[in-house]
């Protein structure tokens, strides 16, 4: 164990140090992937001055959901986000098998060399609005505060379940760049107040594709808004992460050479 954390460590510290070599790039890459992720709230504040307003939902709570949602997505981004183009790229070019050959689990080495640090800014600019949100929808309680924390690691591993399966289809399917687009359709749903969409979609949000858990109910349970029931979402989040390790495991063993 000792040995992967610092294998982990070793692998963090040479991303940083190259992103300090060319720093100007880091900038540029990171302002481009907040500005690419930031531009939802932006709406929400034209909504809400144009008049209309999400039922039930002031400006700064929906705020909030946002924030947690754009904290989580560059959590995950940082620590999972350059699995998928990697897996694709050595797939294409038939060089999976250098992975392969590597003493270390082979989406441990992958997770570990793709550390993202463009992510930092998408992070950082989520727990700006976080912090500026929170300050405006009045006191939040410890007992609040634990139960967001809980919840927002839950909707981490969300995404990081939903990365490795992006990436475990680069094996088989190839050609499969728009499959981001399609995750962040779904993905969308946990921007926005849950109750304002169908009931069947609540359900399908919350137990089956938690995305949820990814920004709106972390975020409810600031707001005191969070049933007992809701806690039970937290398994389907950890069983996600885990379909997710263990298919990516096993397209490996599928892994043929050149384009899958």
């Amino acid at each position: 164990m000792k040995r992967y954390v610092d294998v982990y460590k070793q692998c963090m510290y040479s991303a940083v140090q190259t992103a300090s070599a060319y720093r100007m790039n880091f900038i540029v890459s990171s302002l481009i992937t907040l500005i690419g992720n930031i531009l939802f709230p932006l709406v929400t504040l034209l909504i809400y001055r144009a008049g209309t307003s999400f039922p039930g939902w002031s400006l700064y709570e929906v705020l909030l959901i946002q924030s947690v949602f754009t904290m989580s997505s560059g959590l995950s981004s940082l620590v999972f986000g350059g699995v998928m183009w990697t897996t694709m790229s050595h797939v294409r070019e038939g060089s999976f098998e250098v992975v392969l050959l590597k003493p270390l689990n082979p989406l441990f080495y992958l997770v570990a060399t793709t550390f993202s640090t463009e992510s930092a800014g998408l992070f950082l600019g989520g727990a700006a609005l976080f912090v500026f949100s929170a300050w405006h929808v009045g006191a939040i309680p410890a007992l609040a505060w634990l139960q967001f924390a809980g919840m927002f690691f839950a909707g981490t591993a969300v995404l990081a379940g939903l990365s490795l399966m992006m990436a475990a289809m680069s094996f088989k399917w190839v050609g499969n760049s728009r499959i981001s687009e399609l995750a962040d359709s779904v993905l969308s749903v946990g921007k926005y107040p849950l109750p304002i969409f169908p009931k069947a979609v609540q359900a399908a949000a919350t137990m089956i594709i938690p995305v949820g858990m990814v920004g709106f109910l972390p975020a409810s349970a600031l707001l005191g808004r969070v049933e007992a029931s809701d806690f039970a979402a937290i398994l389907p989040c950890c069983l996600f992460l885990a379909a997710g390790i263990a298919v990516y495991r096993h397209m490996i063993r599928l892994y043929e050479g050149v384009g899958g």
